[in-house]
């Protein structure tokens, strides 16, 4: 046994070591004190697991459990001495389901109770005093059947007093019990439903957290069981202003401010810098385009769209220095640089969380990332590494104790999983690459990348049902850039209220780290591999957790033989890039010699024309431009002579923007009649922003592109405005119809015409061309609304329709394919087949699916 003063030193307590070392600031190397402090992790896994059970159980079953885990714990402290430190730990972890019990039921008594529940049961229409409790935020856009969905702005709030229409009012008593939790939905009436820089009233959108409102709405109880709110408020205001009965808290208005002085020293970035920025700083994502989004969620960097732990530890790092100095004596930051002590340096940082919070809101997530953003490096700063474990599991701990809804939440259980990754696994990661002779500072990156991907793919793979493969490269890549980024943003939104210009100085600066990070996020989200679907279930979440401990292990023999890791990671390279030969190799498509592809875009029309390399014409653009444009990204379609689009439904134009994305476009052509005119309007805008030519259609109209050629055969100058009845009328009979040749076939897009417009153009003088026609584009979905005769007359030999799966439409009608096949057509259809493409030449017709 080691008796001397080497033995003695190492049980010392880690404020002895820093005092014995003679140093103001402590031991430059003090000892480790010995494996991870695991204690407190089991009492906090305890309490998250009951507040997640309990919050909508019965009050009774509720009270069952408090009173079951005080009495085991009563029962194990009462043991004889000798077993107490187990009692104890027992005892301590059944203290804590106890009171996770009790809290998690009267919040979740909370939405069962009051004068709220129950009119929501019956749909009634109250008018009710609110407290905003968090930023309102604007919905994303979305297409319903034909139809854009107008903007809605969601609120969170408490209602404070509700009366019923021609009912008495009902106030609250105490602040703590009667509050009650809704979601505000705002209709706001016509606006720009396509983008979420041009919304309806910005009054709506600028209110901050604790103006109290009134609001005449219609309840309804929450869409699924389970929510953290007791009813939804639907108000339809639209054009109307809110209705204030008292302005923000001081705190709240000096936060607004600051984080509109922010967006203000932003406003003159170019776009992707000016709607990340504020994103990065203050999770403010108002100017965050849905494809940069998207861009993002490929990427697995959304979690820099929103306030988190790294926000605040970037911050604190300023002061403290870097997280693996911060135990010793050489630490960097401006705390040493003043000569503070570790116990002033810990105050300040309090003193820096608390102006975090107020900043950025204080509603759960930012204090989620305030408590797990700060316990690394004050622990650190303390000189106790061995207490960084036991403070993420006290966070844990008094954050669900605190909000029991927080037990559910998909952000707080990433936000755990990768403090947890940083604290256990990457350290070891780091120190076994080093070992292998990787530079210290690219170990420690490439070991914080990975140890996070592998501990936050699974649940991130259940919220998005797709596995990124480009997500530690990116995060490498973009991790350099955030820390100046949010560095430079939080000086601007300080320096914002004094002085303008130096903020938007500082801005401009953090504006290229900034565009850097969108930049990863939009190149690796183009690579056509950067993400394989994946079962978003738990049962697929388990699975991938398989998989990954399975790679881990082969990785471990892998990295014993340089030659292999080189052979593996050029497998990965080209499965993510997948160079158009090789992909069509081995995937078959785009098949050879491709003529037509109608891409499966859901429920809409999409179809792209081959008019030579690397160029198409496209029809109509379907209802998302994510789908579109991915559809063209596999074609390697990046040159488009003409988009056509037979009319302004919002299932054919809404994807305009994805059939945009960086590409090359030579004009826009579309329907005469311009309804619905808020669709109109959004082409006639993209084209406007796109500087690009804008025409209508006329039948007669005849165009060549290359080894393509077509003929408008449809509408009229005064297309019939008759309709049918169940049918769209208008729009859909005056779709822009062609009569399309390439080698040697002939291929007929109807659009969304109804049969009186295929009656119609059954008299018309193209109709002779019509006749035995090689392709057919089925009108409207394949819907049951179809001129029989039409059909027969034109009599395909291959009949494709575009619809999407599980449509409530029933698209397409068992009758329209039925009557297709009589007459010897062979039909595929989207919702099955996927993608199709139509290749060959004459009698040798040819399709394949993607």
């Amino acid at each position: 046994m080691n008796t001397g003063s080497e033995g003695r030193r190492a049980v010392l307590p880690r404020a002895a070591v820093h005092a014995a070392s003679g140093h103001r600031l402590g031991a430059a190397h003090p000892r480790q004190e010995g494996p991870a402090d695991l204690r407190l992790v089991p009492p906090a896994l305890a309490a998250w697991v009951t507040a997640a059970l309990v919050l909508d159980v019965p009050t009774a079953w509720a009270v069952g459990v408090v009173t079951g885990a005080l009495l085991l714990a009563g029962a194990l402290l009462l043991r004889p001495v000798r077993e107490r430190p187990h009692a104890t730990a027992a005892a301590a972890l059944f203290l804590c389901v106890a009171a996770s019990a009790a809290s998690a039921a009267l919040h979740g008594a909370d939405l069962r109770r009051g004068p709220v529940p129950e009119p929501a049961r019956r749909y009634a229409t109250v008018t009710a005093d609110v407290e905003v409790t968090a930023d309102p935020r604007l919905t994303r856009p979305r297409v319903r059947g034909n139809r854009a969905v107008p903007p809605t702005v969601l609120i969170e709030a408490d209602v404070r007093r509700v009366s019923e229409a021609g009912g008495t009012a009902a106030t609250t008593r105490t602040p703590v019990t009667t509050r009650t939790p809704v979601l505000v939905l705002v209709d706001v009436g016509e606006g720009d439903e396509q983008s979420r820089t041009r919304p309806a009233p910005a009054r709506w959108l600028n209110l901050l957290p604790t103006t109290r409102l009134r609001v005449t709405a219609r309840l309804s109880p929450p869409r699924t069981r389970g929510d953290r709110i007791a009813a939804v408020l639907r108000v339809r205001a639209g054009r109307q202003p809110p209705d204030v009965l008292a302005e923000p808290s001081a705190a709240q208005r000096l936060a607004g401010r600051l984080r509109g002085g922010l967006r203000e020293a932003t406003e003159d970035l170019q776009a992707d810098a000016r709607a990340l920025l504020p994103g990065l700083v203050v999770g403010d994502t108002s100017r965050v385009t849905p494809e940069l989004e998207e861009a993002f969620k490929e990427t697995d960097l959304t979690h820099t769209l929103a306030v988190s732990g790294a926000n605040f530890t970037i911050v604190l790092a300023l002061l403290l220095g870097p997280p693996g100095l911060a135990q010793r004596s050489e630490r960097r930051g401006l705390a040493p640089r003043l000569g503070l002590h570790l116990r002033t340096t810990a105050l300040l940082g309090g003193l820096l969380a608390l102006a975090f919070v107020v900043v950025c809101r204080p509603d759960p997530s930012v204090l989620r990332a305030a408590a797990c953003g700060s316990i690394a490096l004050l622990a650190l700063a303390t000189g106790r590494r061995r207490s960084l474990l036991p403070a993420l599991a006290t966070a844990v701990l008094l954050l669900v104790l605190y909000d029991p809804w927080l037990a559910r939440s998909y952000g707080f259980l990433l936000s755990v999983l990768a403090t947890g990754a940083l604290l256990t696994i990457a350290p070891r990661w780091s120190a076994a690459l080093r070992r292998r002779r990787v530079p210290p500072r690219l170990a420690e990156a490439l070991a914080a990348a990975g140890a996070a991907q592998a501990l936050c793919a699974p649940v991130v793979a259940v919220l998005s049902a797709r596995v990124s493969l480009v997500g530690v490269p990116c995060n490498l890549l973009a991790e350099f850039a955030v820390a100046p980024a949010t560095v430079l943003g939080f000086a601007a939104l300080a320096t914002a209220p004094v002085a303008m210009p130096l903020a938007k100085s500082l801005a401009w600066c953090g504006g290229w780290p900034a565009g850097w990070i969108a930049g990863i996020a939009r190149t690796g989200a183009a690579l056509p591999g950067a993400g394989v679907d994946w079962p978003g279930s738990w049962a697929g979440a388990a699975l991938l957790a398989l998989v990954t401990v399975a790679v881990l292990l082969a990785g471990r023999r892998l990295l014993r033989h340089p030659w292999w890791c080189g052979v593996c990671a050029l497998l990965l390279i080209l499965v993510v890039v997948q160079p158009p030969p090789l992909a069509r190799v081995i995937k078959g498509w785009p098949p050879p010699g491709w003529r037509m592809v109608m891409c499966d875009v859901g429920q809409g029309d999409a179809l792209v024309l081959a008019a030579g390399e690397g160029t198409a014409v496209v029809v109509d653009t379907g209802p998302d431009p994510a789908l579109i444009d991915h559809c063209l990204r596999s074609l390697g379609v990046s040159r488009i002579p003409l988009v056509l689009l037979t009319h302004f439904h919002a299932d054919h134009v809404a994807g305009l923007p994805g059939v945009l994305r960086g590409r090359s476009v030579g004009a826009i052509e579309t329907a005469a009649l311009e309804e619905p005119a808020d669709q109109a309007e959004f082409v006639r805008r993209q084209a406007a922003d796109g500087r690009i030519p804008l025409r209508h259609a006329t039948a007669g109209e005849q165009r060549r592109s290359g080894p393509l050629s077509w003929q408008v055969v449809w509408p009229p100058p005064s297309p019939p405005t008759t309709t049918a009845p169940g049918t769209e009328g208008g729009p859909n009979d005056a779709s822009v119809t062609l009569l399309v040749r390439t080698a040697r076939l002939r291929l007929l897009l109807l659009g969304d015409l109804e049969p009186p417009a295929q009656r119609e153009l059954a008299r018309s003088p193209a109709a002779a061309a019509l006749q035995g026609v090689d392709v057919l584009k089925v009108a409207h979905h394949g819907s049951a609304h179809q001129d029989f005769a039409f059909l027969r007359r034109v009599a395909p030999r291959l009949a494709l329709i575009s619809c999407g799966e599980d449509n409530t439409y029933g698209h397409p009608a068992p009758g329209t394919v039925a009557a297709l096949r009589a007459q010897g057509a062979t039909v595929l259809r989207t919702d099955r087949d996927g993608a199709l493409a139509v290749a060959g030449t004459g009698r040798e017709l040819r399709v394949a699916g993607d």
